[in-house]
């Protein structure tokens, strides 16, 4: 291979990120080298097991993700913004709507909510820690290596181009030949097992170590999402893992399970894809609705409305999730039978989460409201989401989907539903339990002024291609002719995705302001909160979380408390050495023989790929035969910690 073939050479963009992307590293490197931040990186950070530590790093790769997916987009409606536009190529824009797709759903939005599940569900349930804090370590790292061996594509070896469901044939090696779909293929299998990973633990901690007195019916309804979110994953994410496994065989060693020759079947991987991807909607929208719930219950001052008849609205929304897939490929000849039994499946599914909107409206009714910032974004959510919901019933009926699919229609409603859905609870959940991570809060004022350009930008980007796809502008197209009439409204779409760009630097912006100026929090009730998380005594926990358990008598246990002048004062002859996780390299290192192994298997490079699964396992067998019984914190140093009088 030469090296004009290893790298992606010729377009001055690619140039451009090249240059960036030496520079940060260099600035990265100066940075820690100056102020000799190596040893706190490695010991702080790289081989933490501390969830909140864990959340913060998936939160941060997150955003990291917003940005790179958000340039994609922006790229992408340039290219768009006039008739038969030169900016970009038709095979560039192809790979950046891919890495667009694949980025925003599989390393943004997933890896946004599960940092969010990290940071505050063990604090809600009462929890020092999750059930499997190494295997947590595990989860991120692959997760983060997964991310970043599909990021490099597009400045080594070329990005994926076959759109973010990779479609057979379109992914084969005839029509997407190269190293590109390797990355895909080779990046979701690593990410998906710290997914996987992750639904496991997460089942274990919320199931086995809630606090005493905390009942399923007790525990707060982001805990219940999550719970819920967590059943999907331990379901959904092994049909995506093994359909790319059959994919990476079909490409890298000839076998025959998607392709049109020796009998493989290129219709089996778009049935494993939305077996998959359907489920996957509601693993992105499920903690959503929970932080939504916490965060209107909270600033109405009431108890959530109809406690469980969402938790039942949920788990029946879970149980829909897995018999709603072939709406996704009506058009393609499955028939009037099975076309009209999951039309009626997919418009069921819109039952329960009807009964959730009701909910949230009734928990404000004669509520004391009050219009925070992460408030904003939850009534932002319920109207944007109603559209979104509305069109998909409309995307439901299987022959009127005839006309509406594979159309703008599509791509608008479910921006509608992915936007306002996720995007707009990772900001809320974010600002709204940003106190726990940083120990302040973000402004308000500059905080409100990004909800207002957000969603107006939002809005004037993704309600115009409701026309534009009613009017028949087909989605995956790189240009369009004037003759068309589709140039005003692509326009005005264009202006609306740059709005939420600025948003998007305004948010940035705000995080720099809040951690230069903003008034630091005194204790660990930043919102006047009702549930657990807000119970510590400071307002960042200790890495301990709780100095004792806490004793639950009800739902919404510490409002309860504060509303009958009962909260618990901590004394020192109540505390008892408490045993503690000790931090791991190893999962570190673990990964970063993953990204080896991968590296060498999307260039065929067999050597490489052996070396690196040799390590991966030489790790696992360390792990094995290590015995680490972590350590116990002494009860002078909660006492210190807590700063309580002995």
């Amino acid at each position: 291979m030469k090296w004009d073939e290893f790298f992606v050479t010729g377009d001055p963009m690619i140039y451009g990120a090249d240059v960036s992307i030496v520079l940060t590293m260099v600035g990265i490197l100066f940075y820690l080298t100056k102020y000799k931040k190596w040893k706190w990186l490695w010991d702080e950070w790289l081989t933490t097991v501390d969830h909140k530590k864990l959340g913060i790093m998936y939160i941060v790769s997150a955003v990291l993700m917003l940005f790179r997916g958000g340039v994609d987009a922006l790229l992408m409606r340039t290219q768009l913004a006039v008739p038969e536009a030169k900016f970009l190529d038709s095979q560039h824009y192809n790979e950046i709507f891919t890495t667009h797709g694949t980025i925003m759903i599989i390393f943004m939005a997933m890896p946004f909510l599960i940092g969010l599940i990290n940071v505050v569900v063990p604090l809600q349930i009462g929890a020092r820690d999750v059930a499997y804090p190494y295997l947590n370590a595990v989860s991120f790292w692959t997760f983060f290596i997964g991310a970043m061996l599909f990021n490099i594509s597009f400045v080594i070896g070329g990005s994926p181009s076959a759109g973010w469901t990779s479609y057979m044939p379109l992914a084969s090696n005839e029509l997407s030949p190269g190293p590109g779909q390797n990355y895909y293929l080779l990046g979701l299998q690593i990410a998906g097992i710290g997914t996987l990973l992750t639904g496991i633990n997460f089942l274990v901690t919320i199931l086995k170590m809630r606090a005493p007195g905390m009942t399923l019916f007790r525990m707060p309804m982001f805990t219940w999402s999550s719970l819920v979110t967590m059943v999907i994953i331990i379901f959904a994410f092994p049909i995506l893992t093994v359909a790319l496994a059959l994919m990476t065989f079909d490409r890298l060693f000839g076998s025959h399970f998607f392709t049109l020759q020796g009998a493989g079947m290129d219709m089996l991987w778009a049935n494993l894809f939305w077996l998959w991807g359907h489920p996957e909607v509601y693993i992105v929208i499920l903690p959503a609705f929970g932080m939504f719930s916490e965060i209107i219950s909270t600033f109405s001052r009431k108890t959530l409305f109809g406690y469980k008849a969402m938790i039942w609205s949920m788990l029946l929304i879970a149980g829909y999730s897995f018999l709603v897939w072939v709406h996704h490929f009506f058009t393609m000849g499955s028939g009037a039978l099975v076309n009209s039994v999951f039309s009626i499946t997919t418009m069921a599914i819109g039952i329960p989460t009807g009964v959730k909107i009701f909910n949230w409206l009734f928990t404000m009714y004669r509520g004391k409201i009050q219009f925070t910032t992460p408030m904003l974004w939850s009534l932002g959510f319920i109207v944007n989401f109603v559209i979104g919901g509305v069109t998909g019933v409309m995307l439901a009926m299987a022959a009127a989907d005839y006309q509406y699919h594979n159309t703008y229609f599509l791509v608008s409603h479910f921006h509608y539903v992915l936007i306002a859905g996720t995007v707009f609870a990772c900001f809320a959940g974010l600002i709204y339990w940003y106190p726990k991570m940083f120990g302040y809060k973000l402004n308000e004022r500059i905080g409100k002024w990004v909800f207002w350009i957000f969603t107006i930008g939002f809005n004037v980007c993704f309600f115009p291609q409701y026309f534009l796809g009613l009017d028949g502008m087909p989605r995956r197209v790189y240009t369009y002719s004037e003759e068309s009439g589709w140039g005003p409204l692509n326009m005005v779409s264009t202006i609306g995705g740059f709005m939420m760009g600025i948003a998007f630097l305004v948010l940035v912006y705000n995080m720099y302001y809040s951690f230069r100026f903003a008034k630091r929090e005194l204790t660990g009730d930043a919102w006047d909160g009702r549930t657990l998380e807000w119970s510590t005594p400071s307002a960042m926990p200790p890495f301990y979380n709780f100095a004792k358990i806490p004793e639950v008598t009800g739902l919404d246990h510490f409002w309860r408390q504060k509303q009958a002048g009962k909260v618990e004062k901590l004394t020192a002859n109540e505390l008892k050495p408490i045993h503690m996780p000790s931090n791991s390299g190893v999962p570190f290192i673990m990964a970063s023989f993953f990204f080896v192994a991968g590296f060498g298997m999307v260039f065929d490079w067999m050597w490489m790929a052996i070396v690196g699964l040799i390590g991966v396992f030489g790790t696992l067998i360390y792990r094995s035969f290590e015995y680490d019984d972590g350590y116990y914190v002494s009860v002078e140093e909660i006492i210190e910690t807590e700063k309580i009088s002995k």
